[in-house]
């Protein structure tokens, strides 16, 4: 191995390859770009506690552009200090939710947490406005007016709130995803 990945055992990799939807060379290609991001470049990173700013992470060419790359940030990281700072171990977790060979169960789950903005466990009216917004774009130009807003909330709830309280649950969003064949492949990050 390189001198980015002496490291990384061999055994940590075998492990990291069982508990994720990554290749081992997709793990090597993770942890080189996790180094390069790494400030104590003198001393290597502990993959269990090492932390990279999520102010870096988001830098990242394939975060850059996401309109909800602190999101991801935010619901990968195990940070005791909530500051979207991530572990290694954060790092691929998110790179194997987002990798071609995650399952629909797997994507759908995170998608709805990253979506799931005040983290209460359902998308309620607020969660989807600021999904739209993020979607859309929220400048002058591209957002949609209150009425705009309310009725596609509106659609949104009617084909997707199941028991009808005014929201969407995990279940009932896992169940619209699987009615759509393009958000397996549009949900993804490569290294």
């Amino acid at each position: 191995m390189g001198s980015s990945t002496s490291h990384l055992s061999k055994e940590n990799v075998s492990e990291y390859q069982e508990l994720t939807f990554l290749t081992k060379q997709e793990i090597l290609l993770a942890y080189k770009r996790f180094m390069e991001l790494y400030e104590d470049k003198k001393n290597p990173p502990d993959p269990r506690v090492s932390r990279v700013s999520l102010d870096k992470i988001v830098k990242l060419p394939e975060l850059q552009s996401n309109p909800f790359r602190e999101r991801i940030c935010h619901v990968f990281s195990t940070s005791e200090l909530k500051d979207g700072s991530l572990s290694f171990e954060d790092f691929l977790d998110l790179l194997s939710a987002f990798s071609d060979s995650a399952t629909l169960e797997i994507k759908s789950h995170y998608a709805f947490r990253i979506f799931d903005f005040d983290d209460d466990g359902t998308l309620d009216r607020n969660d989807l406005e600021k999904l739209v917004n993020r979607l859309t774009g929220e400048t002058d130009d591209t957002r949609l007016t209150k009425d705009e807003m309310g009725q596609l909330i509106s659609n949104i709830l009617e084909e997707s709130d199941i028991d009808k309280d005014g929201t969407v649950n995990l279940s009932e969003f896992q169940h619209v995803i699987s009615r759509s064949p393009d958000f397996v492949s549009s949900f993804k990050i490569v290294l």
